[in-house]
């Protein structure tokens, strides 16, 4: 089973999310995004896959968006993935691509939707919660 994770590993939802994988019985492919960030052609392959629109992958806290005045809606669409291209800590995470489909993970438990063995037992995150209490 391929399964791919646009991971950063210094954000916790990305991190709980990661877990999660491993303990389903899948090691990903691990892409650190910020360090390997995707071309255009995969970004717009990943928001049309995902079915969400470009500005709804934007990442707010502690990026760039409100210094740049993202928030203006005279972005178009491309204004925006260049954005991300160019700041790819822009891109909202952690996404998840399997052959069910492809996930922007937040909260992480969202990635149980996509993963082909969702039934992962108790999963404690990171910050105590716990998912899938047995």
């Amino acid at each position: 089973m391929n399964v791919t994770i646009y991971h950063n590993p210094d954000c916790g939802t990305s991190r709980n999310t990661l877990a999660m994988i491993r303990q389903s019985g899948i090691e990903p492919t691990i892409i650190e995004y910020l360090k390997q960030p995707p071309t255009r052609s995969e970004l717009i392959e990943l928001i049309a896959a995902m079915g969400v629109s470009v500005r709804s992958l934007l990442r707010e806290k502690g990026t760039t968006y409100a210094e740049l005045g993202l928030g203006d809606p005279k972005w178009t669409d491309d204004d925006l993935i260049d954005q991300m291209l160019a700041h790819p800590i822009l891109i909202n995470r952690p996404i998840v691509v399997t052959p069910k489909g492809v996930k922007l993970c937040r909260p992480s438990e969202a990635v149980l939707d996509v993963l082909p063995n969702p039934h992962i037992g108790r999963f404690v995150k990171e910050d105590g919660d716990v998912v899938n209490p047995v």
